[in-house]
């Protein structure tokens, strides 16, 4: 990616977690293409700020699997093998079916989800492709903070970046009709509210295979 000359502007939030946001988008959306390095002095002149401050927010990228650095060389943005992604899904699978049973017996519906939901139908409904992405991280995470639980949040944030990295960088949400994903997630709401644990852990899991093969399609037609 060519960077312009001119220096990206933060937002009015906190300096630090601006920045953090501001290049996880950027990755997950492809701006900062897989295998780009991303260097301390790159973000520093690009946005305008200290080093220690660009050193610490690719320190925290690096934690969550949104860029990858091996010794004495530079963070770049990883892509996954095939053989990554399905054990991604695994892991997504293991977590988020056990919140959602949770969610399910207890029929509480996170207003998170709720809200993700209604921000993506619209999204969907006016072809926002980068919307949606955002919303659809935004569901899966209600699913896990539903449970109010900080170490399953701890555990699941371990993946999350290489979740939100996939999804962006393979666009599974095009592979499809915009309605579908939010159809999918209407089931697993839908069993929630009901209190059917199966029907609900069902919804997620094959909502999950859906995302999952279309995600590999995609790295098979790369290959």
């Amino acid at each position: 990616m060519s960077t312009s000359s001119s220096q990206i502007k933060l937002g009015p939030a906190s300096l630090t977690e601006a920045l953090f946001e501001s290049l996880r988008a950027r990755i997950i959306n492809g701006e900062i293409a897989p295998g780009e390095r991303v260097t301390e002095q790159r973000v520093a002149d690009e946005y305008g700020v200290a080093r220690p401050t660009a050193k610490s927010c690719l320190e925290r990228l690096t934690s969550l699997g949104l860029l990858r650095r091996v010794a004495h060389k530079s963070a770049v943005v990883p892509q996954l093998a095939a053989a990554e992604i399905a054990d991604l899904f695994f892991s997504r699978e293991t977590f988020e079916a056990a919140a959602t049973a949770h969610l399910a017996r207890n029929q509480r519906l996170p207003p998170e989800m709720t809200q993700a939901q209604t921000t993506m139908t619209q999204a969907a409904d006016r072809g926002d492709f980068a919307e949606q992405v955002q919303a659809d991280i935004a569901f899966h995470w209600g699913l896990v903070h539903g449970l109010s639980s900080e170490r399953l949040s701890r555990m699941y944030e371990m993946i999350s970046g290489e979740i939100h990295l996939t999804m962006g960088q393979y666009a599974a949400h095009r592979r499809t009709t915009p309605s579908t994903v939010v159809s999918e997630h209407e089931a697993i709401m839908a069993a929630i509210r009901d209190g059917d644990e199966e029907r609900a852990c069902t919804a997620l899991i094959e909502h999950l295979a859906h995302a999952r093969d279309r995600v590999l399609a995609q790295v098979n037609e790369g290959e």
